[in-house]
């Protein structure tokens, strides 16, 4: 069985399209999702309809909750762009997301940990920044899941993966659509991918065991660039061009 495996798209549909080209090259058998889905500055509406039409396994992740939860007065600038692009049957798709995905060989899917969207999995934040987790600290955050096959998260942006005693292996596909941002929870952090492709991983089963290899492809991030200027969020369209963050960015 061979999985493609994509995470944070953030509404950048050329980024998508592009990685959907890519694994169909490489005959997978299913792509997953693992949420973050339409928040960021390029084409919410469009990226929605694309993924509603797709039908893909998936999950939902922080920008989802927060987009059906929050009051637009306390959300991001993502989460306002994309509340504002889509329409009562986009939301009603968001909705019927899972926290978690089961898939046949042992693989659990979600987008922070099993039981918390916003938890970083494989990296730590601490007062000096963001470091990769140990794998005892990714144990304790998995729980009772830690002894599956494969797990998959998303997130970070960062593509990872990291076998564990237990024979788990887990993976992090990085980010499909936006390679960097920064944040100030826990602490003042920044993520970087560190140039502009779009991001995914493939998970093959072979001869009883799991194996990954990550795939960073082409895409007219130029376009995706104006886009997010065009949109007011130059931060996003320098991420978008470089894969790094600007001295000073906006919220995300």
């Amino acid at each position: 069985m061979r999985i493609a495996v994509i995470s944070d798209v953030h509404g950048n549909l050329p980024a998508l399209e592009a990685v959907l080209v890519d694994a169909g090259a490489h005959a997978v058998d299913v792509t997953v999702n693992l949420g973050d889905l339409l928040s960021g500055a390029v084409l919410p509406r469009e990226t929605a309809d694309r993924l509603v039409e797709l039908g893909l396994p998936t999950v939902r992740g922080n920008h989802e909750r927060q987009l059906l939860t929050l009051p637009v007065g306390r959300m991001g600038a993502s989460d306002r762009l994309a509340h504002d692009a889509l329409t009562p049957a986009h939301r009603a798709w968001l909705a019927g997301l899972p926290l978690t995905l089961e898939l046949p060989g042992d693989v659990l899917a979600f987008h922070g940990s099993p039981t918390d969207d916003l938890q970083y999995l494989l990296e730590t934040v601490g007062p000096a920044g963001l470091r990769r987790a140990t794998v005892d600290e990714v144990i304790e955050r998995l729980g009772g899941h830690a002894h599956r096959r494969l797990l998959l998260c998303g997130h970070t942006h960062l593509q990872r993966a990291v076998t564990l005693p237990t024979g788990a292996l887990v993976v992090n596909p990085g980010s499909v659509g936006w390679p960097a941002y920064e944040d100030d929870a826990p602490h003042p952090h920044v993520v970087e991918a560190g140039t502009p492709h779009a991001r995914y991983a493939l998970v093959e089963e072979v001869a009883g065991r799991w194996d990954v290899t990550f795939r960073a492809v082409d895409y007219d991030w130029e376009a995706a660039a104006a886009a997010a200027q065009g949109h007011g969020r130059p931060d996003v369209a320098h991420a978008l061009r470089t894969g790094r963050v600007p001295h000073v960015a906006g919220s995300a």
